[in-house]
């Protein structure tokens, strides 16, 4: 699939999906909402595909919406739907995506870490929701954000339009691994093995799952967990697991 904005590599179960605009910091225009939302659909729709990992080419992850063509009159308000609409389909597909930033993860940058389920970023990266001191809201950043960090934090963050750094960020639980700028490429790929040997059929039901009880009440989230344990039990990967307990050794979840 031949992109203007991104490109897509696969290695095993795993994906790697980079952000390809480095000379202006991987800002995001209409473009690149379109070939987000292909990405996406893809990622969804492949089922070899467990885990994959977003990046950004060059400085930075992303600073989200280029300012220079919003200032020009050259983004047309579906941008911002579509922007969204792929990072649902991320949010709610049944693979786990882990975010790895560096430089600056800005605006709809961070939006789409929020989207994913692991968030790893390096000590001195830059995180922000700019939006309000362009007179916008941040997208649904406003709807994660608060999940995330607590709704008194994620007001400060959102109606100050002040950025921490990835320390700060990893203090109020906004991200979940901080790494050296140094060595950012290879403990980010240590994570992503991490997590990747870790990739059942259980681990994909309980992403869905963990996505459910903000809005489900419990009786209804009970019978879900029951109709996906199903599905866990009954899969390869936990037969797998169950023979490598009885021969005391490390399950491999990678066939």
């Amino acid at each position: 699939m031949k992109l203007e904005t991104m490109h897509f590599e696969s290695q095993a179960r795993v994906g790697y999906l980079t952000l390809n605009r480095p000379d202006i910091l991987n800002a995001m225009h209409y473009q690149g909402a379109l070939d987000l939302n292909r990405m996406a659909e893809m990622i969804r729709e492949v089922p070899e595909i467990r885990l994959v990992l977003i990046r950004g080419a060059g400085r930075a992850f992303c600073t989200g919406i280029d300012l220079k063509q919003l200032t020009a009159g050259q983004i047309p308000s579906s941008y911002y739907e579509l922007w969204d609409r792929a990072l649902r389909i991320l949010e709610q597909s049944e693979k786990i995506i882990i975010c790895a930033m560096h430089g600056y993860s800005l605006g709809g940058g961070l939006q789409l870490a929020l989207a994913c389920d692991i968030r790893i970023a390096t000590q001195n990266c830059i995180l922000g929701l700019p939006a309000i001191k362009e007179g916008i809201i941040p997208g649904l950043g406003t709807f994660r954000l608060p999940r995330y960090i607590g709704l008194g934090r994620a007001k400060w963050m959102v109606l100050s339009g002040e950025n921490i750094d990835g320390q700060r960020a990893k203090e109020i639980g906004l991200v979940d691994h901080v790494v050296q700028a140094e060595t950012f490429g290879n403990e980010t790929e240590a994570l992503v093995k991490k997590y990747a040997a870790l990739c059942s059929e259980g681990t994909l039901q309980s992403k869905m799952m963990l996505n459910m009880p903000f809005d489900m009440p419990h009786g209804e989230f009970f019978e879900e967990y029951l109709r996906r344990q199903t599905i866990a039990l009954n899969s390869p990967d936990h037969k797998e697991a169950l023979k490598a307990y009885k021969e005391k050794r490390t399950p491999d979840f990678s066939q």
